[in-house]
């Protein structure tokens, strides 16, 4: 949060950002002088921001054209300090008289998170990064989780973390993970707007300390074909009136009624949510069986290749249970990402949905007659099954539903059928700030 202080220098400046359909963070910057600007009146912005596509093609619909004009806003009480005389606040996509577009992601996640308050139910969510950095170590010198890993880059994790103090970002934690060179940053948990604003800050502070070492990093799901993908997995936990309703029941591991109705409403959503949540077009390369990213559409504690893992309340959990949502990748907006998960567990809330079967082995293992079924990844599957989606069109709104078809129906026909080692090379750098 800015202080109400000033000391500011003239070269001292605010960015605004949004994440569009692609999931990639567009901004406009003011001198920090024009700060009262921002706020008040907002930056403009071509309606065709939201359909801008991973390689800046425009994917114009009827609704998102040249015609027209937004407002990018800040919140005064939003905005970080990112070091070096920069500064930065998530904005919000206004009309020009300053009512909420429904055009604007972050708009969209606040009104989900308003309907679970208004059926009496709080969130919590805490976002993980894993990312691949260029110019580090070499193959021999590699090892998974290693300490020598983190050891060699001393240099660039001290430098997040310092940053992250001055931004106020609370990070749990890092490690090396399984692919040459690639990382993971935990998020404490926050409510759901504020997590992914964390979220987008966190991705900006990654890639500027990555280039302080000298560095290039890479969120891509895919940064290097044929090697590990990258994930940005979801930890959701929810609490009614004060308590938890994934522990401290009676159903399997401690669920409440309420809690085996959210693994129940997320896990029936899911195949209807890959074009948001992992639905580039290197996506695929990464969503599938072995690859530790919940290809499964099913459920099981602690069981990583299940989309849904639950994490029990447990002396190992210090925030208590949570179901990690695995699917999703950073190519995914988090705003419209978190706001399908809060949608599709309010959803098995309120309809009582019967908790599935658990998944207690690797779901590849299982016979024909409990066979579990693999999240949609063909290009004509995914974007049937969004836009045949009534909770996607509710939770959304048609405009956003109008530009996410645009923007993934371009970019899957121009990227794929082309060479898998072209495509991861084109895209490699698209989501780094």
């Amino acid at each position: 949060m800015l202080s109400q202080g000033g000391g500011f220098g003239p070269a001292d400046r605010i960015v605004g950002s949004v994440v569009d359909l692609a999931g990639i963070s567009r901004a406009k910057v003011f001198p920090m002088s024009r700060l009262a600007s921002f706020v008040d009146s907002g930056a403009g912005a071509s309606p065709s921001w939201s359909v801008h596509c991973v390689d800046n093609h425009i994917a114009m619909t009827p609704s998102f054209s040249m015609v027209g004009d937004l407002r990018l806003r800040i919140d005064r009480e939003d905005v970080r300090n990112l070091g070096n005389g920069t500064y930065w606040a998530p904005a919000c996509l206004s009309e020009q008289d300053g009512t909420p577009s429904l055009a604007c992601t972050r708009g969209a996640l606040r009104r989900a998170t308003e309907r679970l308050a208004a059926a009496g139910l709080d969130a919590l969510i805490g976002h993980e990064i894993e990312f691949t950095l260029f110019g580090a170590v070499t193959r021999e010198e590699w090892a998974i989780y290693g300490l020598n890993a983190v050891l060699a880059q001393e240099e660039f994790i001290a430098t997040l973390l310092a940053t992250a103090s001055v931004a106020g970002l609370s990070i749990d934690q890092v490690h090396a993970e399984g692919g040459l060179n690639q990382f993971e940053v935990s998020l404490a948990p926050a409510d759901p707007v504020s997590a992914a604003d964390n979220l987008v800050l966190a991705r900006a502070l990654i890639s500027r300390a990555a280039r302080t070492s000298g560095l290039r990093v890479s969120f891509s799901p895919m940064p290097v074909a044929g090697d590990y993908g990258s994930g940005a997995h979801q930890h959701v936990s929810f609490w009614r009136r004060g308590l938890p309703i994934l522990s401290g029941g009676p159903g399997p591991h401690g669920l409440t009624p309420s809690g085996e109705g959210a693994i129940a409403g997320i896990t029936r959503a899911l195949p209807q949510f890959v074009a948001v949540m992992a639905g580039s077009a290197l996506s695929h390369l990464r969503l599938g069986p072995g690859m530790w990213a919940g290809a499964f559409c099913c459920w099981g504690l602690e069981n990583r290749e299940a989309a849904v893992r639950l994490c029990a309340d447990t002396a190992g959990n210090p925030h208590g249970a949570s179901l990690e949502v695995k699917p999703i990748d950073s190519s995914a907006n988090p705003y419209l990402s978190s706001a399908a998960i809060l949608g599709a567990a309010h959803a098995g809330i309120v309809d009582h949905l019967p908790l599935p079967n658990e998944v207690s082995v690797d779901p590849a293992d299982l016979t024909e007659e409990n066979v579990v079924e693999l999240l949609p990844t063909s290009p004509s599957d995914m974007l049937a099954e969004l836009e045949s989606s009534a909770l996607a069109r509710d939770l959304f709104g048609p405009l956003i539903i109008e530009a996410l078809l645009a923007v993934k129906g371009y970019e899957y026909a121009e990227y794929r059928h082309k060479p898998v080692d072209e495509v991861t090379q084109q895209l490699r750098y698209a989501w780094t700030c």
